[in-house]
């Protein structure tokens, strides 16, 4: 029998190396998932990982695919540092996505640049209202924030269904579920011409750059690390615990809003039905590959959004089904909680106790 057993000490240099290996085992059963179905296995890995980058065109493409990615685990890590789990990120992207929409849908001809700065706050408050949801049901009721955020996700997506088919439906639309393509004016500033790549990568950089400091610069986020790591001296120290939910939800719920504002005014330029792309399951993934850190996250990023571009090649050019992409990125998330597991605990043999019958006596002797 096979058991785990605690390690004394913790390979610092496997810490920050099991991502790395996660991803070549992802990698090696990705190649012989390509060959099981008939494919190149060299064609598929450079669908995946050499496409995305062969070009300036493609290295922008990949980052307006990383963008809306690493501003939404930005936001998760806070939460999950602080041992609270929001796992409804997705929802908090696409109320943020609608609240935007209905600003942006306010413009005229005579709305000048000043739109745009309202559009995102828009994003924001609307992620922030999804999530302080989950936050009250947290510390009034102790409801379990997995499973209040998770079923909140389909909530706003049936609330988008019907604010496309109702009040922002396009009247001019030939009755399609989707609001009117936004003004120029409403669109997210491009940092070049002839690229997608908005200001919004600017933004998720220097939302990077905001959270190391928050995390471990400031007192605020002392406390929301503590507090996950050890509940009884964050509260020996006075730090609230209700307190750390609402600040990790409505940072996390922030994040998630300001994310789906800059999708839906940036690559979409309009509300449809397909709004949720995804983004807030994904980024959880991206959270932990980048081990919560705002410099692993930029690059865990990355790699996540070669999945999207790849899935969408491997369907147009192999034939392959787009789920392809989901399939990829459970294998890292997969592959990475087990090479965790494996640095945590060791694997040990259980040597099953010897029993030992006892031996009946009687008067006349051994039975």
């Amino acid at each position: 029998m096979l058991k785990l057993e605690p390690r004394p000490q913790l390979s610092r240099f496997w810490s920050y190396g099991s991502p790395i290996l996660a991803l070549l085992i992802t990698v090696a059963i990705g190649t012989a998932l390509f060959a099981l179905l008939g494919k190149d296995p060299v064609k598929g890995l450079l669908i995946f990982f050499w496409e995305p980058i062969k070009s300036g065109y493609a290295l922008g493409e990949l980052m307006v695919k990383a963008t809306p990615l690493l501003i939404i685990a930005l936001g998760l890590a806070v939460c999950f540092r602080s041992n609270v789990w929001n796992i409804g990120a997705e929802g908090q992207f696409v109320i943020g996505a609608i609240a935007a929409g209905y600003v942006a849908l306010l413009a005229d001809k005579s709305t000048g640049p000043w739109i745009i700065a309202a559009i995102l706050a828009a994003g924001i408050l609307g992620g922030m209202f999804w999530a302080a949801i989950v936050a009250f049901l947290r510390d009034r009721f102790n409801a379990n924030e997995i499973l209040v955020s998770l079923m909140l996700v389909y909530v706003a997506t049936l609330v988008l269904g019907y604010v496309v088919a109702g009040p922002l439906k396009d009247p001019m639309g030939f009755n399609f579920p989707q609001s009117k393509t936004f003004d120029a004016v409403t669109q997210i500033p491009r940092l070049m011409k002839g690229s997608r790549v908005s200001i919004g990568l600017v933004i998720a950089l220097a939302g990077a750059a905001m959270l190391w400091v928050f995390l471990f610069r400031t007192r605020v986020g002392f406390a929301q690390q503590v507090g996950g790591l050890a509940p009884a001296a964050a509260r020996y120290a006075g730090f609230s615990a209700r307190r750390a939910v609402w600040v990790a939800l409505l940072t996390s719920g922030g994040a998630a809003g300001l994310a789906g504002a800059l999708e839906v005014a940036g690559p979409i330029g309009q509300l449809t039905p397909y709004v949720p792309a995804g983004y807030g399951f994904a980024a959880i993934i991206v959270a932990f590959v980048g081990r919560l850190h705002p410099v692993g996250m930029i690059f865990s990023a990355i790699l996540m959004s070669m999945f999207y571009i790849g899935g969408e090649l491997a369907q147009s050019r192999l034939g392959l089904p787009k789920s392809l992409t989901g399939v990829f990125q459970g294998l890292l998330l997969f592959t990475l909680l087990a090479c965790d597991t494996l640095i945590a605990y060791r694997i040990r043999r259980k040597v099953a106790p010897k029993v030992i019958v006892p031996v009946a006596r009687t008067t006349q002797g051994v039975l």
